[in-house]
């Protein structure tokens, strides 16, 4: 067959973007269920260079000296830092978050390093004894595996949010033998999308992930093996799940509080980033050596509790201890997963409160491990806001059916409180801190970009305080503002004037006419606002007041204003700003099907789109210092960096976004100004 007819075939088949989309969704199964597999033996070959060997981690490092017990921990912090600061920052923490970012608003883009990176330092911490879990890591390693296959494949941006998620989703099924779950994980946390069209291929993915793991792992045994005595006794104890399910709720928004003061704490301190990951580690090995239970993913204690083998004042310790051993792993920058941590917190909960229920009830309450098997799902849901993929993934991992309906109460009635204490679940209370919140959606986070001093009007109408009545409705009826700034001899804002203010003064203009000035009729404390806030607030502000104008004050001297925002020129403002990100979205992906380094230019009734190497003279400036819209009068849409990650990925960029050698840009404007700009 020629080449010309092989490239038709393809082309073709790549034109039914639905079967196109199922064939890549099986292709990342299948590297999803290796990667899972690859990453289980590198945290295998760590166990043994630490403790001599990957099985009985608990019992290897009791036994081990002390300064094994902390030196191992403590290494591991060091190198993973290392690789976490110097290699793949997106490697931090538990990675989940990274990937919502990607898929929501960086076309599914993740950059190739994660898929080293991540699985090394993971792997180190979870060998060593990081209180992290498995989940974190896979997720991200298999998002960026479909990333890769999306960007050498040259995928547009929904094919590639797509696949990004089959990765996800090939990570959570391979890794806890649960392929349901693995999908609906992606469809209710990383996509947020319950669609045929999205579902689909998540269920391929997870089909073929699993049955990869469980032909390489040579079993289909679940994760917990429980006894035969967990089961609904009396419906009267859905009353006692209905508490637990609350108690499951604090416990969760409890250990979100106290992950995030501990970033804010290994953060705040003054030290080389990589110590503090180092720290982190000699942290979690002093832990260990008081309670090595919590290290690991403490799956050994969590069938202990279930079987009814710990004490009540053992749980209650192990769940206290277990908060803090994971937040100081990942609060100092380290590298796991909460999935793991939250089923041990859960369980220790809901044994404890079991054998509370039980001491009190004892005629018709079930056994204390019914209720750490309840706690367990209830802990999960309330932490990730996922109800769903919490109850699966129980019964999944347990293939028991027996508690679904105490399961299904428990965990709806933890999420639900959960939200109400805390609105963002563990995953999108990160991003939120870095003023993306997905759970506002695209509205929100296109006006957060933009800032007042980027949509402003430097020109404004004004009026002396002093202006007698008459010349006040003179001066209005020739303005075309809806309002006029009211100022004091030396320029200074002492009030806003608006046609409604002076028609309240009307009936009072035969007595008071030659009396009444523009301060007298003016609103004295206006709302104002600055050049840097966003227009989010703007747009609060607004709806707030009923006026049309605000003025905009000099951030060096607020009683001076500077400019003024109109409300339309906000929306104006923000629809100009969507349909740049859909044409950034569409253009992205129209090059990135086009040859390699290929200049691609479109003409659009007199525009063109156009990708041209950054000018010389404006590299190692930033757009905002250029003020490139205004000098060139062209768009820049995407940029694409130069080298590492950068070959075929865009990104968008911001103001702040400073211009390298070799950074090419995708520019939309006139052909005669963007032939300028590539003349510059």
């Amino acid at each position: 067959m020629s080449g010309s007819r092989v490239e038709r075939v393809l082309g073709e088949f790549r034109s039914h973007d639905y079967r196109y989309t199922i064939v890549l969704a099986l292709l990342i199964g299948v590297l999803g269920g290796l990667g899972n597999l690859g990453f289980q033996a590198l945290i295998d070959l760590f166990r043994h260079i630490s403790w001599g060997g990957a099985d009985n981690f608990t019992t290897r490092f009791v036994a081990a000296p002390v300064w094994l017990k902390l030196g191992a921990p403590t290494l591991a912090g060091l190198i993973g830092g290392l690789v976490i600061y110097y290699f793949a920052p997106e490697a931090k923490g538990h990675g989940v978050p990274e990937v919502m970012k990607a898929v929501a608003l960086k076309g599914g883009v993740l950059p190739r390093s994660t898929v080293l990176g991540k699985a090394v330092a993971s792997a180190m911490c979870l060998a060593t004894g990081g209180s992290v879990g498995r989940e974190g890591p896979i997720v991200q390693i298999g998002s960026a595996m479909g990333s890769t296959v999306g960007r050498l494949l040259k995928l547009n941006t929904p094919r590639m949010r797509t696949v990004v998620a089959c990765g996800a989703t090939a990570g959570i099924a391979a890794t806890f033998n649960a392929p349901i779950a693995g999908a609906f994980f992606s469809a209710e946390v990383i996509l947020g999308d319950f669609g045929v069209g999205q579902f689909a291929p998540l269920v391929a993915s997870a089909v073929v992930a699993t049955l990869v793991s469980q032909i390489t792992a040579g079993g289909n045994d679940p994760a917990f093996h429980l006894p035969e005595n967990l089961t609904l006794n009396d419906g009267r104890e859905l009353i006692l799940y209905a508490l637990l399910g609350l108690a499951a709720a604090l416990v969760a928004v409890g250990f979100m509080k106290a992950l995030h003061w501990a970033e804010d704490f290994f953060d705040g301190l003054p030290i080389w980033p990589p110590l503090r990951v180092t720290l982190g580690g000699l942290g979690v090995g002093l832990v260990g050596m008081v309670a090595p239970e919590v290290l690991g993913n403490g799956y050994g204690s969590i069938t202990a509790v279930m079987h009814g083998e710990l004490l009540l004042g053992t749980m209650g310790l192990l769940l206290l201890v277990k908060v803090l051993a994971t937040s100081t792993t990942l609060g100092s920058g380290n590298s796991g997963g909460i999935f793991a941590p939250s089923l041990f917190m859960g369980v220790m909960m809901g044994g404890f409160l079991g054998r509370i229920f039980h001491a009190w009830f004892p005629a018709w309450t079930a056994a204390p491990g019914a209720y750490a098997l309840v706690g367990m799902g209830a802990v999960v849901g309330a932490a990730i806001h996922a109800p769903i993929t919490a109850i699966i993934m129980i019964f999944e991992m347990t293939r028991d059916y027996a508690l679904i309906l105490p399961l299904m109460l428990s965990v709806v009635i933890a999420t639900l409180f959960s939200q109400k204490l805390q609105r963002h679940s563990i995953y999108t209370f990160k991003l939120a801190r870095q003023g993306i919140d997905l759970l506002r959606g695209k509205d929100f986070n296109v006006l957060r970009r933009l800032k007042v001093g980027d949509v402003m009007d430097r020109r404004y109408d004004a009026i002396d305080q002093c202006t007698p009545l008459m010349d006040v409705l003179g001066h209005l009826a020739a303005s075309s503002h809806h309002e006029s700034l009211v100022l004091d001899g030396e320029g200074r804002l002492t009030g806003i004037l608006t046609v409604d203010e002076v028609k309240r003064a009307l009936p009072q203009i035969q007595q008071l006419g030659t009396v009444l000035i523009a301060q007298d009729m003016a609103l004295d404390s206006p709302p104002t606002l600055r050049s840097d806030d966003d227009l989010d607030f703007a747009m609060r502000t607004f709806g707030k007041q009923n006026i049309e104008e605000i003025p905009v004050m000099d951030p060096e001297d607020p009683s001076r204003p500077i400019g003024l925002l109109v409300r339309h020129d906000v929306i104006k403002a923000y629809n100009r700003a969507v349909l740049e990100d859909n044409l950034a979205e569409s253009a992205s992906s129209r090059i990135q099907a086009s040859m390699g380094g290929r200049r691609v230019t479109e003409t659009l009734g007199g525009y063109v789109l156009e990708e041209i190497e950054a000018p010389v003279s404006m590299r190692g400036r930033s757009l905002g210092e250029l003020d490139f819209r205004g000098q060139t009068r062209c768009q820049v849409l995407l940029l694409r960096r130069k080298g590492g990650d950068g070959d075929g990925a865009f990104e968008l960029p911001a103001r702040d976004t400073v211009l390298g050698e070799g950074d090419n840009l995708l520019v939309f404007g006139k052909s005669g100004d963007v032939q300028r700009v590539r003349n510059l």
